[in-house]
C-alpha cells in the first residue's frame, strides 16, 4: 500500500480515492474522542470536516502488514496544527483496522514554561 498516496487522499479529502484503501469490514479507532467508524463513516468524518487542509507525513514505518505513521495536518490558512499517530494493520493490502491518536498542536502549559521545564523541539 502506498502510504504517501493514502495520506495525500486523506489530507486531500479525496472521497472517491479513499474507499480502495480499506477492507470492506475495516474498523477506524479515533481514541483521543471514543469513536469507532465503518470505512463509510470515516470517509464521512473526514472529508466533511470543514475546511482546506494540508500536511505531511513526518515518519513512516512498515513492518510486514502493520504500518505505523505520524502525519502533521494543518489548515491551509495556518489557523490550526494537529499532530496524528496511526498504527495501521493491512489484511491482503487494505487497511483492516486503523488505531489514531489526534493531538492539536500548541504551546506547552504555563506552569512548565514557568518552572523552565523542558526546551522546544522546534525553534
Amino acid at each position: 500500500m502506498d502510504m504517501d498516496q493514502f495520506w495525500h487522499d486523506v489530507i486531500g479529502q479525496n472521497a472517491e480515492a479513499l474507499p480502495a484503501y480499506f477492507q470492506p469490514d475495516a474498523r477506524i479507532n479515533w481514541h483521543c474522542t471514543n469513536e469507532r467508524f465503518t470505512v463509510s463513516e470515516f470517509i464521512k468524518a473526514n472529508c466533511e470536516y470543514p475546511g482546506a487542509w494540508a500536511g505531511e507525513i513526518e515518519r513512516k514505518y512498515a513492518l510486514e502488514d502493520f504500518l505505523v505513521t505520524v502525519v502533521r495536518v494543518y489548515a491551509k490558512d495556518r489557523s490550526s496544527s494537529f499532530h496524528v499517530v496511526s498504527f495501521i494493520q493491512l489484511r491482503e493490502g487494505r487497511i483492516a483496522s486503523v488505531d489514531e491518536y489526534w493531538a492539536e498542536d500548541g504551546a506547552a502549559p504555563q506552569w512548565r514554561l514557568d518552572r523552565h521545564i523542558g526546551t522546544a523541539i522546534h525553534p
